[in-house]
This record gives C-alpha cells, structure tokens and sequence, in this order.
C-alpha cells in the first residue's frame, strides 16, 4: 500500500472500515465479550475509536453517536435484542478494564 496516494489509501481503510462494521451488525450471535476474549477490542472499543478519531479532527461525535454507528441503533436497544449474560467460562477469560 506504500504507492498508494493518500486519498486511494484514505478510501480503501475507509471501506474496510466500513465492510468491519456491516461484519460486526450481521454477528449478532458473537457478543462484546467474545470478542474482547479472543482479540482484545469489542464494538465499544470500535465506536470510542470513532468518537477519538472525530474529537482529534474536532468534529462533534457522541459517545452514543459512535455506538449507533458501529452497532447501527441505539446501544441499548442492541443490548436488548442481541446482549445475553456472559457465561462463567466468558468471565473467567475476561482481561479485564484496561485491556484494550
């Protein structure tokens, strides 16, 4: 990707991205903490990404406005609909605060 422009390269990790989010919206059966257990960042970690990468730029994103756009609705309504208890196992494996 080195003799990409900036612009090419700009559009290209956008569209990954992007292509990680829709993932993410479809795989509701994969919980947050799953995915903090096997790869260390969940769709919270996504969305306070988004809202660093908008607050260094200066442009005004909510933390609720970065997690209805990596979770596509309201996070808790998501977390009605797809969030179950995480299991004993799920906990156990659980890094912790900080991990990420």
């Amino acid at each position: 990707m080195s003799e990409l422009d900036d612009t090419t390269r700009t559009e290209l990790e956008a569209a990954a991205f992007r292509r990680l989010v829709a993932h993410l919206r479809a795989r509701t059966d994969v919980q947050n903490i799953d995915l903090m257990n096997m790869a260390g960042f969940c769709r919270n970690c996504l969305s306070n990404w988004l809202v660093d990468a908008a607050s260094e730029r200066g442009v005004p994103l909510t933390k609720d406005e970065g997690r209805e756009a990596v979770y596509g609705m309201p996070y808790e309504e998501w977390k009605a609909r797809h969030q179950s208890e995480a299991t004993p196992e799920q906990k156990a494996a659980f890094p912790g605060p900080g991990a990420h």
